[in-house]
């Protein structure tokens, strides 16, 4: 769904449509270059993700901040953990300013520390633009949605307030679990 919304996929029948400057991680840390250092990897992914030079310059230190790995900037990062290109990919992105933010599956990096770090901060970016979030991290998506889309297989299962979706997903997990009718 979310790469038809970022028109990475154009969809078979019907059409989607987007109003408004989006942006979407959708896989942390995608595109950096791994001979390029923190540093010259946020102004490439920055870029990418459609900030403006000056926009990058004037976050640069809160992006750095937010990521944790000051000490290791000026390193290449094919140095750097996966952890801490995903920290850094994560920064970046949460240092955008679109009117809608498309996220998959990205709270689920790093630690528990930094985990709250992203949920804190997407619970601020939705005081400012719509956010689409794509997770199975029932927590997540109790603390981050108001309204929930369950689907299964390309089908709307449950559209809704969040408890009923959380009903509906268990629901749907119980059957896939239980084993086929025997003949």
């Amino acid at each position: 769904l979310l790469k038809l919304l970022a028109g990475l996929t154009a969809p078979t029948p019907g059409e989607s449509s987007i109003s408004g400057k989006m942006s979407a991680l959708l896989e942390v840390g995608s595109g950096f270059h791994p001979e390029l250092t923190g540093i010259e990897n946020i102004y490439l992914s920055g870029t990418i993700l459609g900030m403006q030079r000056k926009e990058i310059t004037a976050k640069l230190d809160a992006i750095i901040d937010f990521a944790g790995v000051r000490q290791f900037i000026d390193v290449p990062v094919k140095r750097y953990s996966s952890g801490m290109v995903v920290r850094l990919g994560f920064s970046v992105a949460a240092h955008l300013d679109p009117d809608i933010l498309l996220l998959d599956e990205v709270l689920a990096v790093g630690d528990a520390a930094f985990q709250k770090k992203c949920i804190d901060r997407v619970l601020e970016l939705k005081q400012r633009c719509t956010v689409v979030f794509i997770s199975h991290d029932l927590a997540a998506v109790q603390q981050l949605c108001e309204r929930v889309i369950v689907m299964n297989q390309g089908e709307v299962i449950y559209d809704g307030e969040t408890a009923g979706a959380m009903n509906a997903y268990s629901a749907l997990a119980r059957f896939r679990a239980s084993p086929p009718p025997s003949s």
